[in-house]
């Protein structure tokens, strides 16, 4: 007998035992398991087909001779048969293709199952459910909630008392501290705080009224202070002549041209939430993950602590 054939017998044999131990030893082994048959079926069918096909096809090389006329171009000396492609060739490459567009848009990868898919689906069912059931709440109720959500998300940083964890985040308990004025002052902010675009100038486009001259560093340490103060202090007079024509003469900003400054206020905390932010210390992230009733009831219990 051929050494091939004698190999391929060998190779068969040894799969299909190695088959039936692995299908013997596993839990339920055949007995009454249709879904362990299948397999096994598969295994043994595999196994016979791929000997037979290797076989066949080594034996080929080893006994056909190549014929026919030769292609003009060669490639280190090789060259190559003008032959046609098979028609079955043909045939499988296109299903092939069309098997390939299919499995990838309506077979699997498109339309497949996902984890992900199915948790983002539940959250935004939740998130409906859950802004429709508490849509109308306001008050200390709002705040409740508000002071949940911050023990939740926002203590990590902001520590659980909200002063910051000794200046690792910004201090809620205060509306704002001097050296965040200072470098707001310097070097423009456009942190979203009214929701939108609104950029305010760095210190060369910041005119004191009262001397028609640039703020300086002098008056820019004392507005700082003024405003981290409470708005209290030395510094009105600054203030009044530099900061009051957007922010306020109280500093509790204008519509659509400048922010709080004086107080938190539950639409400028949730534009936080909803922007991030850079400041002083760093730069805080936005939190998608928060519905828009949460960031107003952080918001509600930020404008709390700080009163």
């Amino acid at each position: 007998m051929n050494k091939l054939y004698l190999g391929g017998i060998i190779f068969t044999a040894l799969m299909l035992l190695f088959t039936y131990m692995s299908v013997i030893g596993s839990e339920g082994g055949l007995h009454g398991d249709i879904v362990n048959m299948l397999a096994v079926a598969g295994a043994v069918a595999l196994v016979i087909i791929t000997v037979f096909v290797v076989i066949k096809y080594v034996r080929q090389m080893q006994t056909d001779t190549a014929d026919g006329q030769l292609a003009d171009e060669k490639w280190d000396g090789i060259g190559e048969y003008l032959n046609e492609l098979p028609m079955g060739w043909a045939i499988m490459f296109f299903l092939l293709i069309v098997w390939g567009m299919w499995y990838f848009t309506v077979g699997y990868p498109l339309n497949a199952y996902s984890q992900i898919g199915e948790y983002n689906e539940d959250t935004a069912a939740h998130n409906t459910k859950f802004e429709a059931e508490y849509a109308s709440i306001t008050g200390d109720r709002l705040v409740e909630m508000g002071e949940s959500v911050f023990l939740a998300e926002c203590k990590v940083c902001h520590g659980i008392n909200a002063d910051g964890i000794e200046g690792k985040a910004a201090n809620l308990n205060k509306r704002i501290e001097a050296k965040s004025v200072k470098l707001v002052i310097a070097n423009g902010s456009n942190n979203h705080l009214l929701g939108m675009e609104m950029p305010m100038p760095d210190r060369n486009g910041l005119f004191n009224a009262n001397t028609s001259a640039l703020i300086t560093d002098a008056e820019i340490d004392a507005v700082a202070s003024f405003v981290a103060n409470g708005m209290a202090g030395a510094g009105a007079d600054i203030f009044a002549g530099v900061c009051a024509s957007c922010h306020g003469a109280d500093g509790k900003g204008m519509d659509s041209v400048a922010p709080n400054i004086a107080s938190f206020t539950p639409a400028l905390v949730a534009n936080v939430l909803a922007h991030g932010k850079k400041g002083a210390i760093g730069e805080m992230p936005k939190f998608d993950r928060l519905n828009a009733k949460q960031k107003e009831a952080v918001g509600a219990y930020i404008t709390n602590l700080s009163k």
